[in-house]
């Protein structure tokens, strides 16, 4: 049986903190949250079993949206909280003990690190991982409310343009599941763009058995959310994710214009 990182510790000094918080000052009404911005592998766990080449894909991460997270929030003043460790460690968009949270497979490629994990090894994976990344969510979201501060959860994502063979047409999408504030305004917002072929939940929608973030940390307090997801191919580089945020910096500020205007927020 592989049990790998069935230790006390998971993460020791020479690991980087799972949470990653940038623009922290930030006093936009809106709050982001990425999920799979990294795709760091503890020490204590190699490299998973997994080749190199696979830990580069999307199953490792979510290719490209860390550039344009933190672009965006640099366009727009807000603070991002963002989760370092590779998804294939513990996806953080997961709910603890669901078969995607610790895969024994993404896609098409095991994990033998994944392989016969005892509880104790899922619980340290949740422990040192998922729970500071979503306690420190909660944590700044009590504290805005406490202070009156409007809060509009996005969670931001990409997608790959090809999944088990399937190609995906989308440029952009909008995802949520209660919330119906938000999505309708930014799924108008970008299909006035006239150039983008626009998801509503395509290719996925949120659900309180495959996602944490948006359930948890937004409907739970009613707050406005949606998640943004973006396909991996046109945020791949530099440019692209310059580009994807200048865009998204420019509809936000429209939205975030009408949520007043509407005293939403």
């Amino acid at each position: 049986m592989n049990d790998a990182g069935a230790t006390a510790l998971l993460l020791t000094h020479g690991d980087v903190p799972p949470v990653h918080e940038y623009n922290a000052d930030g006093d936009s009404p809106f709050l982001f949250t990425s999920d799979h911005y990294g795709r760091i592998i503890p020490h204590a766990l190699g490299d998973l079993g997994v080749p190199s080449s696979e830990l580069e894909r999307h199953i490792a991460w979510d290719i490209g949206i860390a550039g344009v997270a933190e672009r965006l929030s640099d366009h727009l003043g807000v603070h991002l909280i963002a989760q370092r460790y590779s998804r294939l460690v513990i996806d953080c968009n997961r709910p603890p003990g669901a078969a995607s949270s610790i895969p024994v497979i993404s896609e098409a490629t095991a994990v033998p690190g994944n392989e016969g994990l005892s509880d104790e090894s899922k619980e340290i994976r949740r422990r040192e991982i998922f729970d500071p990344y979503h306690r420190r969510i909660d944590e700044v979201i009590e504290a805005r409310l406490h202070r009156g501060q409007p809060t509009v959860l996005l969670s931001l994502h990409s997608f790959t343009p090809v999944y088990a063979g399937v190609e995906r047409p989308w440029h952009i999408a909008a995802l949520y599941q209660r919330d119906r504030t938000l999505p309708p305004l930014l799924l108008q917002q970008l299909r006035a763009e006239g150039d983008l072929v626009v998801g509503d939940n395509e290719p996925y929608a949120v659900d309180d058995a495959t996602d944490y973030t948006i359930p948890v940390h937004a409907e739970m307090r009613s707050l406005i959310n949606t998640g943004i997801e973006i396909r991996q191919d046109l945020i791949d580089d530099q440019s692209g994710q310059q580009q994807w945020a200048d865009r998204l910096a420019r509809i936000l500020k429209q939205v975030e214009e009408t949520l007043r205007m509407e005293a939403v927020i």
